[in-house]
């Protein structure tokens, strides 16, 4: 697990501890629906960050950094009511030539409650031509580790 998880127990995948803030609550003081792609996002770049792709200046750190979101999708279950700590849970469903099919989970930092799940699908695109590109052989194995063990790739 990454230094930024939680110590929740899982089998496949990782958690990153994400903090909610007053600013991304509502006016009913529950979590607005679009604050939760945004904690997906910053809590897999985290991730990745740790692992080397990112960006630095303006410029990524790899080929890999430089992917674009094709499809999120999201069910929610029960509101994040208030400001403080939860987890993001996240995985790879499918690993493909140029695509990452994600799997999610926004859930109570024991993990006993699951506020939302969803999936995200991003692609990595070349700089030139902004065009589907392959992910590199790093970014594969780097990405491996976040398979669920019954996924394709």
């Amino acid at each position: 697990m990454t230094t930024a998880t939680q110590t929740l127990s899982i089998a496949f995948g990782d958690t990153v501890r994400m903090p909610i803030h007053f600013d991304d609550l509502d006016a009913m003081g529950v979590l607005h629906n679009s604050r939760y792609a945004v904690l997906v996002e910053r809590a897999t770049a985290l991730w990745w960050t740790e692992h080397g792709v990112s960006f630095s200046g303006g410029r990524p750190t790899t080929p890999d950094a430089f992917n674009v979101v094709r499809e999120y999708g999201i069910t929610f279950h029960r509101p994040v009511t208030g400001t403080g700590d939860i987890n993001v849970h996240f995985w790879i469903d499918r690993l493909g030539t140029s695509s990452a099919e994600y799997g999610f989970r926004v859930t109570s930092l024991d993990g006993a409650t699951v506020f939302a799940e969803g999936r995200r699908v991003n692609v990595r695109v070349d700089r030139a031509t902004m065009r589907p590109a392959p992910w590199t052989d790093q970014g594969r194995r780097i990405a491996a580790t976040l398979l669920r063990p019954d996924s394709a790739s």
